[in-house]
């Protein structure tokens, strides 16, 4: 079976990350292999590198995405934009995937699944934390 692209992946852990929010917010147990099984029928190691890199940091993620969030919080977004969010901000600062794919990659998926607004929001977002990384090195 040839390797899905890694667009095709990120649609996949977007659901993924999608259905676990709404697992969280309805305080229902899940297990998270299952939910990855349940989207993707083979086994990914890109795919479970980032649901779980997710899971792993997602207090950070969301404290920086609320830092880079003018007059907003990530949890008033809908749960396919926390996802997509939370997705580019993990592959920007936790993976090696270059930061212009990471962003752009993201912004693909909120053209696809977000309002206009919110895609704007997601690109800026993603576009400061991306300079603020910049200026540490």
């Amino acid at each position: 079976m040839e390797q899905q692209n890694r667009s095709e992946l990120r649609k996949k852990i977007m659901t993924i990350l999608y259905q676990i929010n709404i697992y969280e917010k309805n305080k229902m147990e899940y297990s998270v292999e299952d939910v990855i099984k349940e989207v993707i029928e083979i086994d990914n190691e890109f795919v479970k590198d980032i649901v779980y890199g997710v899971i792993t940091y997602k207090n950070d993620i969301d404290t920086l995405a609320n830092e880079s969030l003018n007059n907003w919080t990530i949890d008033r977004l809908g749960n396919t934009d926390q996802a997509i969010l939370r997705m580019g901000i993990y592959e920007l600062l936790y993976t090696d995937t270059p930061s212009i794919v990471s962003i752009n990659e993201a912004v693909e998926l909120a053209k696809d699944y977000s309002d206009d607004d919110v895609r704007k929001m997601i690109n800026g977002v993603l576009d400061k934390i991306y300079h603020d990384k910049e200026n540490e090195r």
